[in-house]
Formats: structure tokens, C-alpha cells, sequence
């Protein structure tokens, strides 16, 4: 039964790990980082992202632009992009990594010692990308509260908000972080997971002049007579 709930712990913790990467792919490349609603024209809505930004009318037409220059962008948006890209990488990694130490693969089946490395090693590249990812999309979203509520900038001035993209990155890194979490867990049921010793291995026994039981090693068993 206990085998039984780590295979059940580690499909578990695949799949929030494969949902978590998805959703942080999809959150790296969308631009829904910000979303800006315009007073004088409330036909337009106004979509910001890590790589572009992107005007959105009321008849459906959606019109992007990437942005200038890459050292012109503020400190927030140059370090999400390489946060993001490094927590895709890391989710592939650890995806690709505790994919060969799942108990129900025949990948390194002979080695139970490896596999509960393989599994130790996703789940730390998989919370490591968890949190990579929580990192800039938390440091994008308190930058937008901030610039909501600061005073100095006249109430006429259009303020971001929040967009879909942010929702979208919490939960990314929290799947990732529990699916690593459910993954280094479950390594310890494979640690006590030991090969069979192979029958026949044992060399023949013969009984001595004394009455005693020998050993023969087999190649000196053609001399007994």
C-alpha cells in the first residue's frame, strides 16, 4: 500500500509540475503582464508584457508593438525576462530529470540508487524554477500597486492594473514549487526499492572426505571425482 501512495504521489506531482511549466511558458510570452483602460477612449485597452505591448480595440483588432530597446526597459521587466527564461529551462529540466526516476518507467530500473537521485535532482531544478518564477511576477505586480497608489501622479493620469498574465505566473510557480515538493518527497520510496538477487549464482556444494559441506569454486569443479 505505501509503494502504491508514492507511485500515486509521484503522478501527482508530474502533473502539477507539467501544468506549472506549461503555465509559466505561457506567462513568459503573452502580454498580459498589465492591463491599462483609457478614460478619453474606453473603446481601447491597453496590454503590457515582457516582450511587447499590445493595443486591443472593440472590434477585435489587436495591434502589438515590441519594446525599444532592451536597456531602455525599467529594472523590473530586464530581470522578469531572464527570471522567466531561466524557470522555463529549469522546468524542462526537472521535467525531463524526474520523468526518468518514475517508478513505472524502465529507465535505470536495476538501479533504485539512481533513480531516487534523478527524482531528488527534478524536484530541486522544479522548485528551484517555482520559485524563479514567483520572483518576477510578485516584484512586477508590487511595482503596479505601487504605481496605482502614488500620489504624486495626477488622479487624471490612467494607472496599470493587474493582468491576466499575473494570475497566471502565481499559480505557475506554486504548481511548479508543490509538483518539485511532491517529487523529492517521493524519492524515498525508491531508496528501499532493491534489486533481486539472481538465482543460480551460488557455487556448488560438495560433501567432503570429513562428511563436511566445501565450497568448490566452479572452476576447480571438474576435479572432484
Amino acid at each position: 500500500m505505501a509503494r502504491g501512495w508514492w507511485a500515486k504521489a509521484q503522478a501527482g506531482g508530474m502533473l502539477l509540475a507539467l501544468l506549472g511549466w506549461v503555465s509559466s511558458c505561457v506567462t513568459t510570452f503573452v502580454p498580459l503582464w498589465k492591463n491599462l483602460n483609457l478614460d478619453l477612449n474606453e473603446l481601447e485597452v491597453w496590454n503590457m508584457g515582457l516582450w511587447q505591448v499590445c493595443i486591443t480595440q472593440e472590434e477585435g483588432v489587436v495591434e502589438c508593438q515590441a519594446h525599444g530597446s532592451f536597456l531602455a526597459l525599467p529594472p523590473e521587466l530586464r530581470i522578469s525576462r531572464l527570471l522567466m527564461c531561466v524557470s522555463n529551462g529549469l522546468g524542462l529540466l526537472g521535467c525531463l530529470l524526474a520523468a526518468l526516476g518514475l517508478e513505472g518507467w524502465r529507465a535505470c530500473e536495476d538501479k533504485p540508487g539512481q533513480k531516487q537521485r534523478l527524482l531528488l535532482a527534478g524536484g530541486a531544478a522544479l522548485g528551484t524554477a517555482g520559485i524563479t518564477t514567483l520572483v518576477p511576477v510578485s516584484w512586477v505586480a508590487y511595482n503596479t500597486v505601487l504605481d496605482f497608489w502614488d500620489e504624486t501622479v495626477p488622479d487624471i493620469v490612467p494607472r496599470w492594473e493587474f493582468g491576466e498574465a499575473t494570475f497566471l505566473g502565481w499559480f505557475a510557480g506554486a504548481f511548479l514549487a508543490a509538483g518539485g515538493m511532491l517529487l523529492a518527497c517521493s524519492a524515498r520510496s525508491t531508496s528501499s526499492a532493491t534489486p533481486p538477487t539472481p538465482a543460480g549464482r551460488q557455487p556448488p556444494i560438495t560433501r567432503g572426505p570429513a562428511g563436511g559441506h566445501h565450497h568448490l569454486h566452479p572452476k576447480n569443479a571438474d576435479l572432484v571425482i
